[in-house]
């Protein structure tokens, strides 16, 4: 295994998701999966919209832009408290998805897959659980 230099460190990873239209995006992410809104930007008026969102630690990039990410992209989320957010989406009966954790080898496992066909798979390792 390669050994790092002490300098060099890696603070977090910010995926970014393709999205194709901006009030279903907000729908989803911010409506349905709780996220909040930190900033978005766009270089003019009727330009593509970047934007990032956050929940809990968790840090998003959307974009319009072509190029950034790809249609149907997967992340893979590790957290705590899987089963406690699968509690908080099922209560809000979305109306195009309906999601179910999956015990798996690895972890505890709820896969949401957002309007443009990204998926987010959110995993509770076994130590945590």
């Amino acid at each position: 295994m390669p050994q790092s230099l002490p300098n060099i460190a890696f603070d977090a990873t910010c995926p970014i998701l393709r999205i194709f239209d901006v009030a279903k995006a907000m729908s989803f992410y911010l409506d349905y999966l709780g996220f909040g809104l930190d900033w978005e930007h766009r270089f003019g008026d009727d330009f593509p919209l970047y934007a990032q969102i956050s929940r809990a630690g968790l840090i998003l990039h959307l974009s319009e832009h072509h190029g950034d990410g790809c249609p149907g992209a997967a992340v893979f989320v590790r957290m705590r408290g899987v089963r406690a957010y699968h509690a908080e989406l099922s209560a809000k009966n979305y109306r195009y998805l309906r999601p179910a954790v999956e015990d798996l080898p690895w972890g505890a496992v709820m896969s949401v897959t957002d309007p443009f066909h990204n998926t987010i798979r959110f995993c509770e390792g076994p130590a945590s659980r």
